[in-house]
């Protein structure tokens, strides 16, 4: 399985950096099955933007996490990754959380729209992806094949 990462930089050897801001499934090295998506993020850097695609293996002995869709435990999850609430998956895959997705979740955890409500807005949502690497364990089912400058 090929997944694809969006930076400033080709990424040849992952990690899983545990500063900045708390991400939709916590600290990790994110990717997606969708290489459009991952243009959509590395189009956001500057001053090179890159794609990096890596071959994915998966390993059955790994705690994998997957959401197929938006449900209320990803919604759950997400609020609880974003508030920094660790956890203990090697692997999270499932919607992610981009930036208006974002909005509708803090006025959810701030009381001023309800759930039902953040369902409505959630409804006209494109399809999203991304696989969150967790741990060092979960980088080495992935390797480097390719990188590209947009």
């Amino acid at each position: 399985m090929e997944l694809f990462h969006g930076s400033n930089v080709a990424i040849r050897q992952p990690e899983i950096l545990t500063s900045g801001f708390y991400k939709d499934f916590g600290y990790g090295f994110y990717c997606t099955l969708l290489e459009k998506q991952a243009r959509r993020w590395a189009s956001t850097k500057r001053p090179a933007r890159v794609v990096s695609g890596y071959a994915y293996t998966p390993d059955k002995s790994l705690d994998i996490l997957v959401f197929e869709t938006t449900t209320e435990e990803w919604l759950d999850f997400v609020v609880a990754c974003r508030s920094g609430k660790p956890h203990a998956f090697d692997i999270v895959e499932g919607p992610m959380a981009d930036d208006t997705i974002w909005d509708y979740i803090e006025e959810f955890v701030a009381g001023n729209i309800t759930r039902e409500a953040f369902w409505a807005l959630m409804k006209f949502k494109r399809p999203t992806h991304q696989i969150a690497f967790c741990t060092d364990r979960a980088l080495r089912t992935i390797r480097f094949i390719k990188s590209y400058e947009l």
